[in-house]
């Protein structure tokens, strides 16, 4: 197992890796919508979809790999009323063949953010 570590996006606030490449498969911890520069996190579900979803993409690149490659998603939202809004974003960053995705509602995220990203890539 190899850890992938970058300042590209937020560092882990536990005791886990940013992501871990098993093999020719990355798999990225959840990534939630702070901004690794200043720590800071935006206000509403758009803007805090685009930046869990560029942390993802920044982790990725820090592994050699691409959102291209992404094989499977999951999104953790904090009100599926979200869900549509979530979804325009998403399309900003895959094309078809989309990824395959789970998405759930949770009670509640780290930091009270409203949503969470991982992934599976394949490098």
């Amino acid at each position: 197992m190899k850890e992938t570590k970058t300042n590209n996006a937020p560092a882990a606030i536990g005791p886990y890796s940013q992501a871990v490449t098993v093999g020719n498969l990355l798999f990225t911890s959840g990534q939630i919508p702070i901004n690794p520069e200043n720590g800071e996190i935006p206000e509403g579900v758009e803007a805090q979809a685009k930046q869990a979803l560029t942390n993802v993409k920044n982790l990725i690149e820090a592994a050699g790999g691409s959102i291209d490659n992404v094989v499977k998603t999951t999104v953790f939202i904090k009100n599926m009323d979200d869900f549509g809004k979530i979804n325009e974003i998403y399309a900003e960053f895959f094309t078809e063949p989309y990824p395959a995705r789970s998405c759930v509602e949770v009670a509640r995220l780290p930091k009270d953010v409203l949503l969470e990203v991982e992934t599976i890539v394949e490098l």
